[in-house]
């Protein structure tokens, strides 16, 4: 498997179900904000993410947001959700990844990170050795180097036959 390819794909973060965790035994997820909770710099959850968390959580499954993001942007929103947080966590080096294995407490093959990047999340995820879960964006951003950053990892989805 190539280093940028994730484990799974997932329409939304919310179809992860934790009988598929059970399975892979994930005990702890480190999960990005941008695109996979919320829209690109948004404060407003996915719609079904705080029944997903107390589903997760009912299922002892221990959720931490990772994100490359700044405090002021990730603190009040992972504050909304009564969730950990690391901000500033420099995906895809494994600095962030390393502080999420301590707050986690889980050995790298109980954890898995989930997020919208193939650059960030799951490059940064395959090379620290955890799970890589990759989820569709909410919504598409506009800026220029997303849109192009957006086409070349749809070509590398494509040709691995992953969307």
């Amino acid at each position: 498997m190539s280093i940028i390819l994730p484990n799974r794909v997932f329409n939304l973060i919310t179809d992860i179900k934790a009988e598929v965790l059970a399975q892979e035994n994930v005990l702890g997820l480190l999960v990005d904000v941008d695109n996979t909770l919320s829209t690109h710099g948004g404060q407003i959850p996915l719609e079904g993410l705080r029944e997903w968390l107390s589903y997760m959580k009912d299922n002892g499954i221990e959720i931490i947001i990772l994100s490359n993001a700044r405090k002021k942007r990730v603190m009040p929103f992972a504050q909304k959700l009564g969730l950990k947080f690391i901000y500033f966590s420099f995906k895809p080096t494994p600095f962030g990844f390393f502080r999420g294995m301590n707050a986690l407490q889980y050995k790298r093959e109980n954890v898995a990170i989930v997020g919208d990047q193939l650059f960030t999340d799951i490059l940064g995820g395959n090379t620290f050795g955890v799970k890589t879960y990759l989820v569709r964006p909410i919504l598409l951003e506009d800026k220029l180097s997303f849109k192009i950053k957006r086409k070349l990892e749809n070509k590398i989805l494509s040709k691995h036959k992953l969307i």
